[in-house]
């Protein structure tokens, strides 16, 4: 009789292996047969549909009894629907805000087996522990932020994670990725590999990426089967909003200066018979700059022409009228730069938050803003996600990188519905006639 085992990442199956499992190749040292850990669902399939007895000892897991308090709106009852429908593996995109933990735990309870839930951010780390202690009133194990203890629920950094999957992937029968993009980076996917866990959930705001790896998380965690758009719940479960793009002009020695990097970097381009079509593309220019002083050149041209008009001062000067306006919001400026949270944080006397802001720090100011004390807050990306952010009505954005997932996780800043009904406000801060027009139609 076959038998399969759980060894460091992989699934060994020892005994008269028939050919074409999937994933499994003949190991000559040990005189057996492997496949890769996330192979583990599949290969038992295949073993059932030849009507093959085997003995699978993969899995060092017993039943976890958990309840939850929460119902399920209808959207995410959906979701779960659907995730379990295609063998409770897939990823679901849902908006910033509208309950993805929730939607995870309904799978932790539905399943009753031990989980591994997988995050980004200490942050978020720290998020998922309280929400899983206070409703499960179980110990939750931890793997990141200087702890190393596991549970049958247990919640890991993706870098403890990738650390210790080799170890840990026979001990977990559901894992949930939470911001499931993050595993299409090339040293995350191991983290899947290595894990034999059957059922796979995967949690983002935003599924595919621009790299394509988005086609990876599909093969490790499972296809995209549900996905909900800001606008479907706006008005009802979301706060409904409006976006104002407001047009800005350089300053003629702003212009002056754009004009001159942009126009190194373009005639750089022409000399080279280069077309920047692709972030691949774009990938072998910056490869090109390390043998190559002139496109080295080019790219920092590139990004001096960029930084003038991310950062322009009619910009600042239209933030002044817009904190003016809002003096009774709560507010969030979002920037691409640090240099410039910092001036913003000390024209406007507003409380910074960067990723050179420590942890304490930036809990205080969150709990300060939660609470009423702060009613603004700029920051650099580090509210991107990751973070629980409080409440705010109001989002400014000044700059970024014109990504669709950096937009709508900004969007959804101040998507939370509001006690009043009002309407959430978002302002994009666009310079006219540079390539930031072209990246503020990307973002939309």
């Amino acid at each position: 009789m076959l038998e399969l085992t759980f060894e460091e990442g992989t699934v060994r199956i020892t005994g008269d292996v028939p050919a074409d499992l999937p994933g499994v190749a003949t190991d000559s040292r040990s005189k057996s047969a492997r496949a890769p850990a996330y192979r583990y669902a599949d290969l038992r399939a295949a073993l059932d549909d030849r009507g093959l007895d085997y003995a699978d000892r993969v899995l060092d897991t017993a039943p976890v009894d958990l309840s939850t308090t929460y119902e399920l709106r209808e959207y995410q009852r959906a979701a779960l629907d659907s995730w379990r429908g295609a063998d409770d593996r897939g990823c679901l995109e849902l908006p910033t805000g509208s309950g993805k933990t929730v939607i995870g735990i309904a799978a932790m309870v539905a399943l009753g087996t031990p989980t591994l839930v997988v995050v980004p951010t200490i942050d978020l780390l720290e998020q998922w522990q309280r929400e899983l202690e206070t409703e499960f009133q179980r110990p939750i194990g931890r793997l990141g932020g200087g702890e190393q203890r596991v549970e049958a629920v247990t919640v890991a950094t993706y870098d403890s994670a990738y650390l210790r999957a080799d170890e840990l992937g026979d001990r977990f029968g559901l894992v949930v990725f939470d911001e499931v993009h993050h595993l299409g980076g090339e040293g995350y996917r191991d983290i899947a590999r290595l894990l034999a866990a059957p059922a796979r959930l995967g949690l983002t705001a935003t599924f595919e990426r621009p790299d394509d790896a988005h086609e990876v998380v599909e093969e490790l965690v499972g296809p995209l089967v549900q996905s909900v758009a800001v606008d479907d719940l706006a008005g009802e479960h979301l706060a409904d909003y409006d976006i104002k793009r407001i047009a800005v002009e350089l300053t003629d020695d702003e212009r002056e200066r754009y004009e001159e990097h942009q126009g190194t970097f373009t005639d750089y381009l022409k000399r080279s018979n280069i077309s920047l079509r692709s972030g691949s593309d774009y990938q072998e220019l910056v490869k090109r700059s390390g043998t190559d002083p002139k496109a080295r050149e080019a790219l920092l041209a590139k990004q001096r022409a960029r930084e003038v008009m991310m950062n322009a001062q009619r910009k600042v000067e239209r933030l002044a009228d817009i904190l003016e306006r809002h003096r009774g919001d709560r507010v969030i400026v979002f920037t691409a730069y640090t240099d410039l949270v910092y001036r913003l944080s000390e024209r406007f006397l507003l409380p910074a938050i960067t990723h050179e802001t420590g942890a304490a720090e930036r809990r205080e100011i969150l709990d300060r803003f939660r609470d009423g004390t702060y009613s603004r807050v700029v920051t650099a990306n580090v509210l991107d996600e990751g973070v629980d952010v409080p409440d705010a009505n109001v989002a400014v954005v000044l700059s970024g990188s014109g990504s669709e997932r950096e937009f709508t996780q900004r969007l959804g800043r101040i998507l939370r519905p509001k006690s009043d009904g009002s309407r959430a406000l978002l302002y994009e801060l666009v310079t006219e006639e540079t390539a930031e027009e072209r990246v503020a139609r990307r973002r939309r």
